[in-house]
């Protein structure tokens, strides 16, 4: 039975737990073809000090952002100070507005699954395969470990109050991203020292924790930093002077932004199963190709703007309008509404002002080209601008050296790219013979003898739990020749000639399965149930009330039986 709230629906199935030993062994071929992608997975040390990092680079571009605004004040420059200090106070206070709204959401539904009794926890969840509902808008929610309202009460709210002054605290002094990057880490350090089920639960809430702390930072990282580092620049070329302090909070600035991004485009991958988890090699090429691009992008804006200030605002107003007008062409499937997604939309102009960022399905290689050439012409006109009507007090030594900085920083940072693309990518190198499979938003991994020909299965079943628990793919369609679905799942070949084990397009054979009455999303869009809180929810009352790992189902547009199955119920 499915029940539908908000365009998903969820159910709950509890499978016969003595065929799962069966189909353990039928994944374990699908599990030695996975071994060599997680091979290079990078080690809970380096997962640690990564996190530690964007703590340390999160406190270095708000400290010296506020150090710059206090030193312009010493300086009795009140309109910069103005400036630099909007520039903090408000991006800051949107992403703590966020940041809270989802923690009230959260731990309000945690409270109400701890108050209902433990026996209509179970009853709700269900015993022997029988499938209930755990769907709507309080029923299919929890963290907790259920059976919340007997003796202890009191204690237990006074413990809720104390967790509601806490973070409202936190957030009001502007750090919620701090405490969810300590949460991060002591999630990381419990799933780390469990055994099972605590380990898969742990494990579970640690990637919805660092999907959350990073979709934050990104934000803050375009509201905040970029627009820092375009108004110190200007303030420096205009002043024809850098203090120290302008330079270290440009620099600050720079280093977020490059960060976030390649650290969203990792966790992103990290959370998908029909995806290449993404090395730290890879990831710090790609910081290195965002910081120099990002860096010549803005030294170019900075230029221009102090020359011409109304026709710079002119020109990003008209870059935003026909960068969001080509992303939404681009017909994204992000969010979960088409006004959210036009709101999206938005916002991923905004990124596109200053670098690139794939927010679409396919091939990338002629959109990132595209991209790329624009962003050339644009930085070449605004710099040749700045250099034929800039003042006469700008030497011309000085300004052929400004120029160059702005020609190398582009060059190098294209040259990263290129390295990133060429050799560390996850999907392989473009120059690979595999390329006709391997895009941004694919993946291939090696078959180890099985036959390209052969016809794959497609399971109805997808699931995706943390990189170190078992998993399946499928497709929504069938495989045709020369299309990209006809390119061999990532994560698990299962092939045809397994006779012993039963078909896993039968829903009770595998533990408890979380339907959900959408098709799934394509990478590089997150998947339904990182996104929407209430799915989050199921999968986490699941780990606590069930020995199996949940499983994760989509709709399959590729089987009209399964179709007519979600659409005659309610």
């Amino acid at each position: 039975m499915a029940a539908k709230s908000d365009g998903a629906a969820v159910a709950a199935c509890l499978a016969e737990p003595e065929r799962e030993q069966a189909l353990e062994q039928a994944r374990e071929s699908g599990r030695r073809g996975d071994a060599e992608a997680r091979a290079g997975r990078s080690s809970p040390l380096l997962d640690c000090c990564w996190v530690v990092c964007a703590m340390l680079v999160f406190f270095l571009d708000a400290a010296t952002d506020l150090w710059l605004a206090a030193d312009y004040y010493a300086r009795r420059d009140y309109w910069w100070f103005a400036l630099t200090l909007v520039f903090v106070a408000v991006p800051s206070t949107v992403v703590q507005v966020l940041s809270f709204r989802w923690f009230v959401y959260d731990y309000t539904e945690l409270e109400e699954t701890e108050e209902r009794p433990r026996e209509e926890l179970e009853a709700a969840t269900g015993e022997g395969g029988d499938c209930h509902l755990l769907g709507g808008s309080k029923g299919g929610a929890g963290g907790g470990r259920g059976g919340g309202g007997g003796a202890g009460s009191r204690t237990l709210r006074c413990c809720r109050a104390c967790m509601w002054l806490f973070q409202s605290a936190v957030h009001i002094l502007q750090l919620g991203q701090v405490w969810r990057y300590v949460h991060t880490l002591y999630l990381g350090v419990q799933s780390r020292w469990h055994t099972e089920p605590g380990h898969r639960h742990c494990y579970w809430r640690l990637m919805f924790e660092t999907a959350d702390i990073n979709m934050l930072r990104l934000l803050e990282a375009f509201l905040k930093s970029a627009p820092q580092l375009v108004l110190q620049l200007s303030i420096m070329i205009h002043s024809r002077h850098i203090l120290p302090l302008q330079g270290l909070s440009a620099s600050a600035s720079l280093v977020s932004l490059a960060w976030m991004i390649a650290s969203y485009q990792k966790v992103l991958r990290d959370s998908r199963d029909d995806k290449l988890p993404m090395s730290y090699k890879a990831v710090i090429m790609q910081m290195l190709w965002h910081l120099f691009t990002i860096g010549a992008r803005t030294i170019a804006f900075a230029l221009f703007a102090s020359v011409f200030q109304l026709y710079f605002g002119i020109f990003i107003v008209a870059h935003w309008c026909a960068m969001t007008f080509w992303i939404i062409q681009g017909e994204t499937d992000f969010c979960m509404s088409k006004w959210e997604e036009i709101i999206y939309n938005m916002v991923v102009g905004i990124i596109y002002i200053f670098c690139w960022f794939n927010v679409k399905e396919g091939p990338a290689r002629f959109r990132l080209g595209v991209y790329y050439s624009v962003i050339l012409v644009e930085n070449a006109a605004l710099t040749a601008a700045w250099y034929i009507y800039r003042g006469q007090q700008t030497s011309d030594f000085y300004a052929l050296i400004i120029v160059c900085v702005v020609v190398c920083s582009y060059a190098l940072g294209t040259f990263f790219m290129f390295v990133y693309y060429c050799l560390l990518h996850p999907d392989g190198p473009i120059l690979g013979t595999q390329w006709s499979c391997v895009e941004e938003g694919m993946g291939v991994i090696g078959l180890g003898g099985m036959d390209l020909g052969t016809p794959l299965p497609q399971p109805d079943v997808i699931t995706s739990p943390p990189r170190t628990l078992p998993r399946t793919t499928g497709g929504e369609r069938e495989p045709g020749v020369g299309d990209r679905d006809s390119c061999l799942p990532v994560f698990q070949v299962r092939p045809q000639s397994v006779p012993t084990v039963p078909s896993p397009r039968t829903p009770k054979t595998e533990g408890p399965v979380i339907r959900i009455d959408l098709p799934r999303k394509n990478y590089p869009a997150w998947d339904a149930h990182f996104i929407d809180r209430r799915l989050r929810k199921t999968i986490l009352v699941l780990e606590n009330t069930s020995p199996v790992t949940p499983r994760i189902q989509y709709r399959s547009l590729s089987s009209p039986k399964e179709v007519t199955e979600y659409e005659t119920t309610v």
